[in-house]
């Protein structure tokens, strides 16, 4: 057998997966050849095989760098549930079981393990991984060693020795959130200068993206949470004390809530993720300290109550929305008094640098906050991937505002960014426009060019709305990592040249929030629901026997292919998605059984 349909083969028999998705196969496939490679892939999209197939196809041991405990075990879980060869080894684990696990690693015993980074970096592991084969490194989250990166880890920096400590064991780095300078500077820090660099687009088209005013928020976010009885969600909020009022706001008003943060003892903590992780716990509500160790696929909708720091965060966080593809929701309450805090909190640290970036990519999340172009198209554009259309499933496609006819406008928008060497920011090229009389004009000679008040007819607040839709749709793009400044994309040019109409939004003049906030239609099983619903008690019953989440046994996907192609012997079963055969044999009798109409008794399912 070849290595493409070797690769192929587990794919199918060991993931339950007919074909990859784009890039999948070309990443394993420069991997398994011990190539470096750098990928970027929304959540959901399917990066751990990336690094999971090549582990089963090279000599040695995988090393998967992430950064939570509860990931790692997910993780593992699941792979081990798959028939996989993998362990983990963190703080979690006791002094015997470390040991154990070492001595998995020296007989060979391990297809993949899972470390922290500063677990990773001891001399003594070190000098560990240096007697034993190893097959790759796989380091998760790498957008937390750039300095540009929105969750930026000192630990994670130390990995740039890992290429110079071995140098013949290939490295994959992934991330789902990376502007194009946090990729340049996840390479450079890495020390893969010659790794093949993969964008596999940041879209997620089955997340319904809704941004409403913040005016009565717990009656927004009620009304909202209101007949989503079984579906799981998460509610972000920005501080601590924030958090448990909203918590116990919903534990009062009868809904299965909880909350998460730091503040809390590990005991609590462990106990709301893991009521989560075992669908016991509808809601958690929690700050940023919740979510990134989280490999839960069912998360139906995700709340921001208050909005985040940045583009990066909120994407993230989102993301943790509809990880199996099925419809999901993210909403987000926008208030000006969250940009106060969130500033505050910014500015509330003596890295002026650091605080110089934070600032402007807050800039940047207000501007998508108040967004009057399509929204996916504005989240899309912060991180480079342009799309030429309007996505139809947000709140802005679904009640547009009143459009008109910009091209005038924006061909001098753009001509002025032009004129001022492509150097400056929203304001400076907006005092141009409007021709403002400053020092700062002054001494650049900026009242010298020909866009100079050749915008007076519009007010600042109209140029900038103008600025941020353009931004927003591709015309022009910000560099954050000098100040902000505004440079002139390939689609400018038939913008300048008249070849194109520019249609932009005007502002509401009169918002109703509360008519917004509703609930759009989730999943939809059909006639399918009672056997899905039936599916998911059994499984249910056998994640609980072997003490793992329901979502490592099968997905809401695999289950709803299920009920709805309703396969009728073990052959038919294994064609559906996400069933392998090592599952097939763990669980094929009980879930045809359910399929077939026959009963089971569910408190023996698991055995």
């Amino acid at each position: 057998m070849g290595e493409q349909a070797a690769i192929h083969h587990t794919l199918k028999t060991v993931f339950g997966f007919h074909q990859f998705r784009a890039p999948q196969q070309e990443v394993i496939e420069r991997v398994v050849a011990g190539e470096d490679v750098f990928l970027v892939m929304p959540t959901g999209g399917g990066k751990s095989l990336c690094y999971q197939v090549p582990a089963l196809h090279r000599d040695g041991v995988a090393i998967v760098v992430s950064p939570l405990i509860a990931l790692m075990k997910d993780q593992v879980d699941a792979l081990l549930d798959n028939g996989v060869r993998a362990a983990c080894l963190n703080s979690s684990l006791t002094s015997d079981e470390a040991r154990f696990v070492l001595r998995q690693v020296h007989r060979n015993e391990l297809d993949l393990l899972y470390v922290a980074p500063e677990r990773l970096l001891l001399s003594d592991f070190l000098g560990v991984l240096a007697s034993v084969k190893l097959a790759l490194f796989a380091i998760d989250e790498a957008h937390c060693i750039s300095q540009w990166g929105h969750d930026f880890r000192p630990d994670y920096v130390k990995l740039g020795q890992l290429r110079s400590t071995f140098p013949d064991v290939p490295i994959v780095a992934m991330t789902a959130t990376a502007d194009p300078e946090t990729r340049k500077d996840i390479v450079r820090q890495l020390g893969i200068g010659q790794a093949t660099v993969f964008v596999a687009g940041f879209d997620r088209p089955n997340i319904t993206y809704t941004v409403v005013p913040k005016q009565k928020p717990f009656v927004q976010l009620t009304r909202f949470l209101n007949g989503r009885d079984d579906e799981s969600g998460i509610i972000y909020a920005l501080s601590r004390k924030r958090v448990e009022q909203i918590a116990g706001q919903l534990q009062n008003a009868g809904f299965s809530a909880a909350a998460y943060h730091a503040g809390l003892s590990d005991k609590e903590r462990s106990r709301v993720q893991n009521a989560f992780r075992c669908d016991d716990l509808r809601i958690v509500v929690a700050t940023v300290a919740f979510g990134m160790g989280i490999d839960k696929p069912n998360v139906r909708f995700v709340v921001h109550y208050d909005m985040p720091k940045s583009i990066e965060s909120y994407y993230q966080e989102t993301g943790r929305a509809g990880r199996d593809g099925l419809p999901s929701e993210a909403l987000m309450l926008f208030g000006m008094g969250d940009v106060m805090t969130a500033r505050s909190l910014i500015e509330n640290s003596d890295n002026a640098e650091r605080v110089r970036v934070e600032l402007q990519k807050l800039n940047a999340m207000v501007a998508y906050g108040e967004a009057l172009t399509c929204r996916r198209r504005a989240l899309l554009s912060y991180f480079g991937d342009q799309r030429d259309d309007d996505c139809g499933n947000c709140d802005i496609c679904t009640d547009p505002p009143q459009r008109f006819d910009a091209s005038k406008q924006a061909q001098k928008a753009l001509s002025c960014v032009y004129r001022v060497g492509e150097r400056f920011g929203v304001r400076h090229v907006v005092d141009v426009l409007r021709g403002a009389k400053n020092q700062r004009i002054t001494d650049l000679r900026h009242d010298e060019l020909t866009t100079y008040g050749i915008g007076a007819d519009l007010s600042t607040v109209q140029w900038e709305n103008i600025f941020r839709q353009l931004i927003h749709l591709g015309y022009l793009v910000q560099d954050f990592t000098r100040y902000g400044v505004l440079g002139l994309s390939p689609a400018a040019r038939p913008v300048l040249k008249g070849e194109i109409e520019v249609i932009l939004g005007l502002p509401r003049a009169v918002i109703k929030p509360e008519e917004k906030v509703k609930r759009r239609r989730g999943a939809d099983f059909g006639h399918h629901q009672e056997l899905f619903d039936n599916l998911r008690t059994l499984r249910k019953s056998i994640a609980d026997a072997a003490r793992v989440p329901p979502f490592v046994v099968f997905s809401d996907a695999t289950l709803l292919e299920m009920a709805s192609s309703r396969p009728r012997d073990e052959r038919e079963l294994l064609a559906v998605t996400g069933v392998g055969e090592h599952k097939l044999s763990k669980y094929g009798v009980a879930f045809l059984t359910v399929i077939n109409g026959r009963d089971i008794d569910f408190d023996k399912s698991g055995t």
